[in-house]
């Protein structure tokens, strides 16, 4: 069944919402943050685990940048934070383009909120599970040209796509619309460790009335069907280029990270 679009409840704990309370950000309500406390005290490693995810998805960008990359598609941007797409890729690369799209009219109000250049970025109001119509978004190829190399950031949102809407498919979509020399970021919650905190994360999440589906490393391979992963390949998040300042460290236990991710070159 076609779930109807995110809006404001004040009464609903919000996946964006959840996310920025672990970063330690402002923006969430009472609802977000009792759901997240009651998640921490079965896992406390959840707020280390959303900062690394972040991290590797500045680390991403900017290692794409430096490779020459001019564009980045963010799909599932969540709220701001600190190193945005756009901040992250222009420090390398001011000419950068970046697309943001979502689906929570929360997060895109914030995101538009932004100061930023119009010419060069855009947000659009996107579903993930839609990706024909993201690709075919007017705002999205104002600022993206398809027929050039892209990167394509899909962090931290394919485990909120259920199995029931082909995320296989979905990754295949964005791969056949991207040019030679492009590349797919992912990162994706891990099935492969920590089953308590799975069971645990799958109840919180499944409040927010948008799916956790978390996958084990095997099915997340995958996702980069048609593109050839970099070094140091799929891994845990605190193993994607650890050597990098804002890398977050968990060198005891990497699965305390809780998410594998990668990056593929489409080839």
């Amino acid at each position: 069944m076609e779930r109807e679009p995110l809006g404001f409840d004040p009464n609903t704990p919000n996946i964006a919402r959840l996310y920025d309370y672990f970063l330690g950000g402002k923006d969430h309500l009472a609802v977000d943050r009792e759901a997240a406390e009651e998640l921490l005290r079965v896992a406390p490693e959840v707020r280390a685990a959303a900062r690394a995810n972040r991290a590797f998805l500045r680390r991403a960008v900017r290692r794409l940048a430096a490779a020459g990359l001019r564009q980045f598609l963010d799909v599932g941007t969540g709220l701001p934070a600190y190193g945005s797409v756009h901040e992250v890729a222009r420090e390398v690369a001011p000419e950068a383009r970046v697309a943001y799209v979502d689906r929570d009219p929360v997060v895109l109000t914030h995101v538009r909120a932004l100061p930023v250049d119009p010419d060069t970025t855009a947000v659009v109001e996107g579903d993930l599970r839609h990706p024909e119509t993201i690709l075919k978004h007017p705002d999205v190829l104002r600022v993206i040209d398809f027929s050039e190399p892209v990167g394509v950031l899909l962090v931290g949102v394919m485990h909120h796509i259920a199995d029931g809407d082909d995320p296989g498919g979905i990754v295949a979509t964005f791969r056949d619309a991207m040019a030679p020399g492009s590349h797919l970021a992912i990162s994706h919650g891990s099935s492969d460790a920590r089953s308590a905190v799975v069971d645990k994360a799958v109840e919180v999440y499944g409040r927010t009335g948008v799916p956790l589906s978390m996958r084990g490393r095997e099915r997340v391979a995958e996702l980069f069907t048609g593109f050839e992963l970099v070094e140091p390949g799929l891994v845990w998040l605190s193993q994607w280029h650890p050597e990098e300042a804002d890398a977050i460290d968990f060198a005891d236990d990497p699965a305390s990270s809780l998410a594998v991710c990668g990056v593929g070159r489409r080839t």
